[in-house]
């Protein structure tokens, strides 16, 4: 990884615009930096005005009426290519992956892997955007509904998953027809490049798919605001996304957001917790904790909070923090400086609060460590529902313990926050694990296994962590397409 690097950074480059490779109007660029290795320099990137977002809506809502008319199978076959490359050059977009980003190689790898497998399920659902035919009410009627891709869609992803997160949101519009502009986290952008090229390769059209580097004010405000964008797919903060859905409101122009999560993991009676802990560490702490569906609260029945906890720190001292090179390693550093600090804060906050910290919550320094931003994974318990830990979303390697007295208990306590996204119960009674099921305020329930959802289930969820169609799978449909009824008399 370290001598392709040394041999691939350094690059200036720009926006993709109509199958181009353009400077900024602006002709100013930023730099970015190995989050692992502060003085490599990655490349620089374009910092763009709204002037470069008009040109790539531009040119994607021309490339629309040629695009949305292609035979459905011929753009499966595209995405079926683009698939196929992806897996070709996965250790090439494993190492800038965990070069901007952080993560080790094995998740980076893992991260490819699956928007591999997204991308067929897409190309997949180029061939399943049925209608209906329905009875009419006079003879000689035939009903019918069809469904039509909506147009251009505005696409803005997360730092923390740089490969899958746009492959998600870019696959399936191409799929249904429609085309995209797609802005990346600006600490994270580098991959993205990699994608447009590979997309270029596998024969999409000029137009159809633009990346617009730069900042939410200047690149991601105006792209939410076009008039010409009729779609906008959002992972991130839930404050962002509040703001997004209220811009896009004002013109009715669709939303599909993916936002924050506080994701229990609810331990009854399940015997093995030698396996729970297991489920609850990998759900925890992969990503260094940056994930939306990352594990945050353990909520236990108080006559096994011990045992589980004991068995929780077990686990966790299989975990090796260092950069995405070394060997063994299965942690790596926080995406930034602020970041680290931010996450910092909530470890002290929990100290302050009156929870007991068991383990972890220190900045790791000297030696490799000084070259990035690391920390140790941090386990608290005598966590109590009302503590900051408990309820807000900390985005980093931050794992609490809340005891409860009782199943009921248990479910006020999993549901008493205002996320929704991921949430997991442990037991082996089907009756407890079909209430919490039922019960829990969640858009997805892993019964007896952590937070690790599949490439062609829908992705989603409710109260302050969702709003719009689910991504992937089938619900994807309700977002790039719209319905038309027709009425055929003969």
């Amino acid at each position: 990884m370290l001598a392709w690097l040394q041999e691939n950074t350094g690059k200036t480059h720009g926006n993709f615009i109509n199958g181009e490779w353009k400077a900024s109007v602006s002709g100013k660029t930023f730099p970015l930096y190995h989050v692992a290795r502060k003085d490599q320099l990655l490349g620089h990137f374009p910092d763009s005005t709204e002037a470069d977002v008009n040109e790539a809506v531009e040119a994607a809502h021309t490339a629309f009426q040629t695009w949305s008319k292609m035979p459905a199978p011929e753009r499966s076959e595209i995405l079926l290519k683009f698939a196929g490359l992806l897996e070709r050059d996965i250790e090439e977009l494993a190492y800038m992956l965990s070069a901007e980003q952080g993560k080790t190689l094995g998740e980076s790898r893992g991260e490819v892997g699956r928007a591999v497998k997204e991308t067929r399920f897409a190309a997949g659902d180029a061939l399943r955007i049925d209608g209906e035919t329905l009875p009419g009410e006079r003879g000689n009627v035939w009903n019918s509904t069809v469904h039509n891709p909506i147009g251009v869609i505005a696409a803005i992803a997360p730092w923390n998953f740089p490969i899958v997160t746009p492959v998600r949101k870019i696959a399936p519009a191409l799929a249904y027809g429609c085309t995209v502009v797609f802005k990346p986290a600006s600490v994270t952008p580098w991959a993205t490049v990699k994608l447009m090229e590979l997309y270029a390769e596998a024969g999409v059209p000029k137009g159809v798919v633009n990346l617009v580097v730069g900042s939410g004010s200047r690149v991601g405000d105006p792209l939410v605001k076009h008039p010409l964008v009729k779609g906008i797919s959002f992972t991130g903060s839930t404050k962002q996304g509040l703001a997004i859905n209220e811009i896009a409101a004002r013109r009715l122009a669709r939303t599909q957001l993916e936002l924050g999560g506080k994701n229990p993991a609810v331990v009854l009676d399940h015997q093995d917790l030698e396996y729970v802990a297991k489920q609850i560490v990998n759900a925890a702490f992969a990503c260094s904790g940056q994930r939306c569906t990352a594990i945050s609260r353990v909520i236990v029945l108080q006559d096994r909070a011990q045992a589980l906890t004991d068995a929780l720190l077990k686990e966790m001292k299989q975990i090796k923090v260092g950069p995405a090179w070394e060997q063994g390693a299965n942690m790596g550093p926080l995406v930034g400086k602020s970041h680290l600090d931010t996450v910092l804060s909530y470890v002290q906050a929990g100290k302050d609060e009156g929870a007991r910290l068991l383990t972890g919550g220190e900045p790791l320094t000297g030696e490799e460590f000084s070259n990035g931003f690391y920390m140790t994974p941090a386990l608290f318990d005598q966590v109590t529902p009302d503590m900051r830990i408990a309820k807000e979303e900390i985005f980093g390697p931050v794992l609490s313990v809340i005891a409860v007295e009782n199943e009921q208990e248990a479910l006020q306590t999993a549901n008493a926050v205002e996320y929704g996204l991921a949430a997991a119960v442990f037991t082996e009674n089907l009756s407890s694990a079909y209430r919490f099921a039922d019960g829990i305020e969640s858009g997805m329930v892993h019964v007896n296994h952590g937070t690790a959802s599949a490439a062609h289930m829908p992705f989603g969820g409710v109260k302050q962590s969702g709003f719009g169609a689910y991504s992937i799978g089938s619900t994807n449909k309700h977002f790039f397409t719209e319905i038309k009824v027709v009425y055929f008399q003969y």
